[in-house]
C-alpha cells in the first residue's frame, strides 16, 4: 500500500514525459524545410512508422478537456472539409516521403474520430493505406465517444481492420457527469462494449479520470463496479489536469466541488488496490492491463514502448502526425502542425505543410531522451548499454545528477545494483519524478504552471 505521505512529498508538477524535450521547450524554428529535409532522408531508409491521425470535432465541450478539439453541432460538411486538406496534407507527405512506407502501429485519435460518418472513415483510411504499407498484424487502434457511434459504425470500423477500441468513460456518477458536460449512461457503454466484444476486437481500452468535481471515492467504487462487470483488457487511471490558466473551459467548474487532496488520495489509492485485486496489472503509474494482454507482455518482457499516444506496444522506429495539431518525430527531430483550423486550411492550400513548430534535438537531449525513455518503459537502465551507445561513462556525464539519483535511492524510488539502476515498484509509481532530475530544461526554468500535477 501506498501511504499519503509519500505522495504528498512527489504530487507536484511535472511532465508526464511522452516527450523530451517536452513540447514547451520546442520553437518555430522548426519549420516546412526542416520537415521536408528530415521526410526526404526518412524515406530512404527501411525504418518503420507509428502513424497519429488527429481529427478534432467534437459536438461538446467536455469541460475536464485538456485535448485539442474543435467544437462543431453534427454536419457532415465540417468533417468534409477537414478531410479535403487532410488528404492534402497525406498527399504532400508522401510526396517527400515515399510511397508505402511500412506503419507498425496505425492510431486515429482527436478529438472524436467517430464524428465521422462511415463513408468518410472509410475514405479516409483507404487514403492512408494508398499511401502507407499498412501492418495489420500491428496494432490498429481508434479512440470512440460511445455517444456517437452504433452497430454499423462499429462493423466498419472492424471490417476496416481497426483492432483495439479505446473509450472515454472517466466516471459513471450522473452528477459528475452533469458537472463536466459528458452524459454517458452506463447501459449505453455496456451495449457498445457488447459490440466490440461480439466483433472480436483484440483489446478494448477504457480511460478513467480522477479527481473530477463531485466525485467522491463511494461514488468511485460505483463506476469501477461497472468496470469490472464489463472487463475490459485495458485501463488508463488518469488524474484530472486542473489547467485553467491552459484550458480557458475549465473556468466553468466550480474549484470548490473538486475532490480535496487528500479525497484524490483516498480515490487514487482505492481504484489503484482494486485494479490489482481484480487481475490487472499496474504499468507503471496510470496504466493497467489483464495479464493476458499485450500490454502486459509487453511490460513484462521489457518492450514497453512510450509516444504520444502514452504507454504502447508494437514499437516502430520512429511517429508521424497527420492533421491539426498532429506530432511527428522523425530522424530526431520533433514536427508539430498547427493548432488552429483557418492556418491549417490555409496553408495547405497553398502546398504547404502545416508545420507550426518542433525541435531538432541536440547530442544531449538524445542522451536524456535515452534515459528517461529507458526509465519510463523499461523501469531500468544499463550503463554499459549507455557506454556502449554514448562513448561515455553514466556516472561521468551525469555527474550533477548525482545527488538527485542519491535522493531517489534514499526514498526507495530506485536501486542500484551493479551497472544497473532500477525503478522499484513504488518508484514506477512516481516514474515522472524520477525522470524529472534528468530533464535539463526542467532545471533551467523549472515546473512552474505548465504542467499538471504528477499524482
Amino acid at each position: 500500500m501506498i501511504d499519503k505521505q509519500t505522495i504528498r512529498k512527489y504530487d507536484i508538477a511535472g511532465p508526464r514525459y511522452t516527450s523530451y524535450p517536452t513540447a514547451p521547450n520546442w520553437t518555430t524554428d522548426v519549420n516546412q524545410d526542416t520537415y521536408i529535409e528530415k521526410l526526404k532522408v526518412f524515406g530512404k531508409t527501411n525504418k518503420t512508422l507509428s502513424l497519429y491521425i488527429h481529427l478534432p470535432f467534437c459536438e461538446s465541450m467536455c469541460t475536464y478537456c485538456a485535448c485539442n478539439v474543435v467544437i462543431r453541432k453534427k454536419d457532415v460538411k465540417y468533417a468534409e472539409e477537414y478531410l479535403k486538406y487532410l488528404f492534402k496534407e497525406i498527399d504532400l507527405v508522401a510526396r517527400y516521403i515515399g510511397r508505402n512506407m511500412p506503419v507498425k502501429q496505425f492510431h486515429w485519435g482527436g478529438g472524436t474520430p467517430t464524428f465521422l460518418n462511415e463513408d468518410q472513415i472509410e475514405r479516409l483510411f483507404k487514403k492512408v493505406a494508398e499511401n502507407f504499407n499498412i501492418d495489420f498484424s500491428g496494432e490498429i487502434a481508434i479512440e470512440i465517444d460511445p455517444r456517437t457511434i452504433d452497430k454499423s459504425k462499429v462493423k466498419k470500423l472492424k471490417d476496416l481492420g481497426f483492432n483495439r477500441i479505446s473509450m472515454g468513460i472517466q466516471d459513471f456518477d450522473s452528477e459528475v457527469q452533469k458537472s463536466v458536460n459528458r452524459l454517458q449512461p452506463f447501459e449505453l457503454v455496456r451495449e457498445f462494449n457488447d459490440w466490440c466484444r461480439e466483433l472480436k476486437f483484440l483489446s478494448i481500452n477504457f480511460d478513467l479520470i480522477y479527481g473530477l468535481p463531485h466525485q467522491t471515492k463511494e461514488s468511485f467504487d460505483q463506476t469501477l463496479r461497472n468496470i469490472f462487470d464489463l472487463r475490459p483488457d485495458r485501463i488508463a487511471l488518469y488524474s484530472f489536469a486542473y489547467v485553467p490558466w491552459l484550458k480557458k473551459h475549465q473556468n466553468k467548474l466550480d474549484p470548490q466541488t473538486l475532490p480535496s487532496n487528500d479525497q484524490k488520495l483516498d480515490i487514487f489509492l482505492s481504484a489503484r488496490q482494486q485494479f490489482l485485486d481484480h487481475g490487472y496489472q499496474a504499468i507503471a503509474m496510470d496504466h493497467f492491463a489483464l495479464k493476458d494482454d499485450e500490454l502486459a507482455k509487453a511490460f513484462n518482457r521489457g518492450t514497453l514502448y512510450r509516444n504520444f499516444m502514452g504507454y504502447t506496444v508494437k514499437p516502430a522506429d520512429e511517429y508521424l502526425g497527420l492533421g491539426l495539431t498532429s506530432i511527428g518525430f522523425l530522424e530526431n527531430t520533433f514536427i508539430q502542425n498547427y493548432k488552429e483550423l483557418p492556418e491549417y486550411y490555409r496553408l495547405l492550400k497553398e502546398e504547404t505543410l502545416p508545420v507550426e513548430r518542433g525541435k531538432v534535438l541536440s547530442v544531449d537531449d538524445q542522451i536524456r531522451q535515452w534515459v528517461i525513455s529507458s526509465l519510463m518503459c523499461q523501469f531500468k537502465l544499463d550503463k554499459n548499454i549507455f557506454k556502449e551507445k554514448f562513448s561515455i561513462s553514466f556516472d561521468e556525464y551525469f555527474a550533477h545528477e548525482k545527488e538527485h539519483i542519491e535522493q531517489c535511492v534514499s526514498d526507495n524510488l530506485i536501486e542500484t545494483r551493479s551497472n544497473l539502476i532500477c525503478v522499484t515498484e513504488l518508484g514506477k509509481i512516481f516514474i515522472r519524478n524520477v525522470c524529472m532530475g534528468f530533464d535539463w530544461y526542467l532545471k533551467q526554468q523549472g515546473a512552474h504552471k505548465r504542467f499538471s500535477k504528477t499524482v
